[in-house]
């Protein structure tokens, strides 16, 4: 069984291929459940009408699926909260030039 911590770690490996930062580090997860043998993530998108959505959350999905004890995965895409710039981490800013 996959823990929490290691599926944030195999999250850190997928990227908005137009922006060179991980998923976790620009604030777009923002929930992950494991319940044994399956992954639950909430994430979201920089915006709501960014065109590589199913290729960011199916990328997610894949690199969860490649954890050992993991049958199954979800990512939902969710609106709600809106992203924001503030949700990124420290490292992310600076290596973006923001704020």
């Amino acid at each position: 069984m996959a823990t929490k911590e290691e599926v944030y770690e195999a999250l850190h490996e997928c990227y908005d291929p137009e922006i060179p930062v991980n998923i976790v580090d620009l604030g777009l997860i923002y929930d992950v459940q494991v319940d044994g043998a399956k992954v639950a993530v909430k994430m979201t998108l920089t915006a709501p009408g960014c065109g590589m959505g199913g290729i960011i959350s199916g990328q997610a999905r894949n690199k969860i699926l490649e954890l050992d004890g993991v049958e199954d995965a979800t990512v939902d895409l969710v609106w709600d909260p809106p992203w924001e710039p503030g949700m990124m981490s420290a490292e992310a800013k600076q290596k973006l030039g923001v704020g």
